[in-house]
């Protein structure tokens, strides 16, 4: 831990008694190679990092909101002092990590700025474009002169990549697409578009020459925020290609159903919104496959929590469920009438040491091949009871087994069946995708819904 001033002075009481937010550890290394953990917040309402001795892990379980400083020292013990101790909770707190007045005026900031405009600013997408046109001076391309020079030429490299991963796609997917007439919904993943870029392009291949939709209601997962249970945006969304706006009149049309107090809670921690990637990263696929300008579809991004978790109700029973949720949004889309289009952003297995497990991935050695083998055998039993019409009995599987794999995604898939109610879900391709040094693993499938 690096040292800094601190001063633990009478106005900052929530020092003397330090309440630890919910943060997420992960492994680094000091300029030496010594091990240390970085810690950042789990929520991402602040992206700083605070740099921590191993030591650190019998420290962090303490910091409760019920233990003062010294009661901590006492019962850490481990060479752990008084000022080393105020160092940490200083690091913590100019961090946002910790319950406080620093905390409160980070997140007043976040929600100000997510509430003064209609649309939420481009994120992952942006920065595909930003390394786009990078990579296109490096081969020799002039220097954008203007930054509207280089927002036009990353939007231009984006088509170019998405058509030639359309391209691709049509001869690497497992499957020849079969499914004739209208495609009501798909099934895409929110990995990266690096890792998860084939069954991207095999799913929103399928709606090339497509009519444009009135609506695309894009249902995601809640990677990050504070919602216990569904939880929508009344944003738009921005993109290096365009902003698709809102579309109120299918939100005021799903209050109504929903009722109040019902229509609160659904949009209460729309903040949740501002940093999750699995609804954003479905705008630039539906603004390419359905033109440009202002005639982009409208938009409803929905976040669904995990349904196995309490019976799809909320987490604490203080948010809206999966049910009352489809059946508003079944009703609401009868209201309003037109055409939409249902997008199950959704990704599956999370595994490898870096998710707990203890059997690395890379390789070809008989555990390593068992244990890949093993999840890919779950993922596709899964998927099988998703494409035979059994959404219950895939979500009741799920808690029956604790989610033994780490599905993401189970809300959002679930969620887009019933609203749906499709006659025929043909599963397009199913992928996984491994880094280099065998830590994680994570899958994902393409699949389109008529």
């Amino acid at each position: 831990m690096t040292s800094q001033p601190f001063d633990l002075g009478p106005a900052a009481p929530h020092q003397h008694q330090p309440k630890l937010r919910a943060v997420r550890g992960f492994p680094a290394q000091t300029p030496n190679g010594d091990p240390i953990v970085g810690l950042a917040d789990a929520r991402q309402v602040t992206d700083k990092i605070v740099y921590a001795s191993m030591a650190v892990q019998y420290v962090l379980p303490l910091m409760d909101g019920q233990h003062t400083l010294d009661q901590i020292v006492a019962e850490v013990g481990r060479g752990l002092t008084r000022p080393i101790l105020e160092q940490l909770v200083g690091q913590l707190d100019d961090a946002g990590l910790l319950f406080g007045p620093t905390f409160e005026g980070m997140q007043a900031k976040m929600r100000a700025d997510f509430d003064s405009s209609p649309y939420l600013p481009p994120a992952s997408s942006a920065a595909m474009a930003e390394a786009l046109v990078q990579q296109s001076v490096q081969a020799g391309e002039p220097e954008p002169a203007t930054p509207e020079e280089a927002n036009t030429r990353g939007a231009t490299k984006m088509r170019e990549v998405f058509d030639a991963w359309i391209a691709e796609s049509l001869k690497n997917l497992l499957t020849t697409p079969t499914l004739t007439g209208q495609i009501r919904g798909l099934l895409a993943p929110h990995l990266d578009y690096q890792r998860g870029w084939l069954n991207y392009a095999g799913a929103w291949a399928r709606l090339r020459g497509s009519p444009r939709p009135d609506r695309v209601v894009i249902l995601g997962t809640n990677h990050f925020g504070f919602s216990t249970g569904v939880c929508a945006c009344d944003k738009g969304y921005q993109t290096p290609l365009g902003a698709c706006d809102a579309d109120t009149g299918l939100i005021a049309a799903l209050r109504q159903r929903l009722g109040e107090p019902n229509a609160t809670k659904l949009f209460e921690n729309r903040y949740d919104h501002e940093r999750e990637h699995s609804i954003e990263l479905q705008i630039p696929w539906l603004q390419h496959i359905f033109g440009g300008g202002p005639t982009f579809p409208k938009v409803l991004g929905v976040l669904i929590h995990d349904p196995t978790v309490n019976g799809g109700e909320s987490y604490d029973g203080n948010a809206v469920g999966l049910d009352a949720f489809v059946a508003a949004m079944r009703g609401a889309l009868q209201d309003v009438g037109g055409t939409t289009l249902v997008i199950s952003s959704a990704d599956l297995s999370h595994v490898g040491p870096a998710f707990g497990d203890q059997q690395p991935l890379a390789g070809d050695d008989a555990p390593a091949n068992e244990f890949r083998n093993k999840v890919f055998t779950h993922d596709r039993e899964m998927l099988s009871m998703f494409a035979s019409g059994k959404p219950d009995d895939m979500m009741a599987a799920m808690g029956w087994q604790q989610n033994p794999t780490r599905w993401c995604s189970i809300g959002n898939m679930v969620a887009a069946f019933k609203i749906l109610e499709p006659a025929k879900v043909e599963i397009i391709n199913y992928a996984a995708a491994v880094d280099p040094e065998g830590h994680t693993m994570v899958s994902s499938a393409s699949a389109v819904l008529a």
